[in-house]
């Protein structure tokens, strides 16, 4: 990956941390980032690592960039600007985890909704205030987010503007973990490692599956024929066995 005008990217031995990159602007997501996004989506497609998707200074992503939102029209919604690129973010072939602190609102909210998994600061507070503004949260947060919390919660948030901090988003189980404030990376850093110590084939079939649309039992059967075949689960299996037989 080369350099970035609206995200920092990071590299690790077994993931990559992207940081939304605009804090005076609460990290709201303008046209630039999405064109940075695709480019990092690229990247990953042809070389698939973890994912940790995080946000410089005190938010996640406030929204969408309202300025450019104002100023778009019917063609602009129809291209599907930023709902195209966290639907190709969720369809990445490995984990990804987002790293919320602050505000994760509107577009960052879904941005935050297509990871397979999300740990909050104490301080984050996500919602979508989208019809407000008199348009529709369209980016993910209409199909994601009733997958994520029920309907009945995603109805509060969308139609009801209710904001979910930490702790709501815990229970309802939109988050997986809520640690201390300015924690989130960390916690995000830790679980990537540990994650990553798992076949990289194993975890790229197992979120193929579990995102599969409907039942799909002969799906999980290919899935695991393939992994059976694998050189890593013999090797991985003989540890464990030996180790369990020292």
């Amino acid at each position: 990956m080369t350099t970035f005008d609206t995200l920092n990217v990071t590299r690790h031995d077994k993931f990559v941390v992207v940081e939304l990159n605009r804090p005076a602007q609460r990290n709201a997501i303008n046209a630039a980032m999405v064109t940075e996004l695709h480019r990092v989506c690229a990247d990953l497609e042809r070389h698939p690592q973890i994912l940790i998707v995080t946000g410089a200074g005190d938010d996640f992503a406030a929204g969408a960039d309202i300025a450019e939102l104002r100023v778009r029209g019917r063609d602009e919604a129809l291209a599907g600007i930023n709902r195209a690129v966290f639907d190709r973010i969720a369809a990445l072939p490995l984990p990804t985890i987002a790293a919320v602190e602050g505000y994760a609102l509107g577009g960052g909210a879904e941005l935050a909704y297509a990871c397979d998994i999300r740990i909050a600061g104490a301080g984050a507070q996500f919602g979508n205030p989208e019809p407000g503004l008199g348009i529709l949260a369209a980016a993910g947060a209409s199909y994601r987010l009733a997958e994520l919390v029920g309907k009945s919660v995603a109805k509060q948030v969308i139609l009801g503007a209710r904001v979910l901090d930490a702790q709501s988003a815990l229970r309802h189980g939109l988050v997986s973990d809520v640690v201390d404030a300015g924690g989130a990376l960390t916690a995000a850093h830790i679980l990537a490692e540990r994650i990553g110590r798992s076949s990289a084939l194993a975890l790229r079939l197992s979120k193929a599956v579990i995102d599969a649309a409907s039942p799909h039992p002969l799906l999980d059967d290919l899935a695991q024929a393939v992994l059976f075949e694998s050189p890593d689960k013999a090797a991985r299996m003989t540890r464990f066995l030996e180790k369990s037989h020292a």
